[in-house]
């Protein structure tokens, strides 16, 4: 399925380069509006980032998050600085169907782990940042992708596994924001190898041929953010391209 993902700073929606605060695009659109957009267009999910919250937890924008979230019927995963389970807590009572959880996820998998246990691994995305290096080594990155963690996909997927892995929402890196195309080799290898797993794509999509590219690749669901605010395409058009 296709999943329209807004990201939003101060209630704004933006658009990081790469995930750099200072390469940030401003979009002129109502948040909800926008939402509503996708879900008529045939959205059962959406993604939304805080990444106010991302960068201070503090400053978490759970009341535009509430009236947002309640404003729309689909069913909607939200993610950006998720570092305790009062985080996973909050944004369940703001509405969020998921909760998508990063470097948290590979600096503490212990902890992460127990709110699988503890809530069901329905309920938690691990959202996965990987550099892929000269010699193929998938390694995932942590803290806004400013850090190697050292730790390859593989490792950490075999970890979660154990309690019951559902859904992972996996970005390489070097395609995001940048409507380059997916790493299509990547999904086919990961949905082939870890066939429990339904895997999300991001970072790349650029026009509705980088959608078609995706549909054999087992991915259960495809991340698409700039390229419809951008108007590369419609959200009609993503829905009718994957389901065709």
């Amino acid at each position: 399925m296709i999943i329209p993902a807004l990201d939003l700073i101060d209630g704004q929606v933006v658009r990081l380069f790469q995930g750099d605060y200072g390469q940030v695009t401003e979009y002129k659109v109502n948040p909800a509006e926008q939402f509503a957009l996708y879900h008529q267009a045939g959205a059962n999910w959406l993604h939304l980032v805080d990444l106010t919250g991302a960068k201070d937890t503090t400053a978490r924008q759970l009341d535009l998050i509430s009236k947002l979230l309640a404003s729309t019927p689909a069913n909607i995963q939200i993610g950006g600085g998720v570092r305790n389970e009062q985080d996973v807590i909050d944004l369940q009572k703001a509405g969020a169907q998921r909760v998508v959880v990063g470097s948290t996820a590979v600096k503490q998998p212990q902890l992460v782990k127990s709110w699988m246990e503890k809530y069901g691994p329905e309920s938690i995305v691990l959202a996965l940042d990987v550099n892929i290096d000269t010699d193929g080594n998938r390694r995932v990155a942590i803290s806004g992708w400013q850090e190697d963690s050292g730790v390859t996909i593989e490792a950490l997927l075999d970890d979660y596994l154990t309690v019951g892995l559902r859904h992972v929402l996996c970005t390489d890196i070097s395609r995001d924001g940048t409507l380059t195309g997916s790493n299509v080799e990547l999904y086919k290898d990961l949905c082939n190898r870890y066939p429990q797993v339904q895997f999300q794509s991001s970072g790349g999509i650029g026009s509705l041929d980088d959608i078609a590219a995706l549909k054999g690749t087992g991915v259960a669901g495809v991340i698409v953010g700039r390229a419809l605010l951008d108007g590369k395409f419609t959200a009609e058009q993503a829905f009718a391209c994957w389901n065709s």
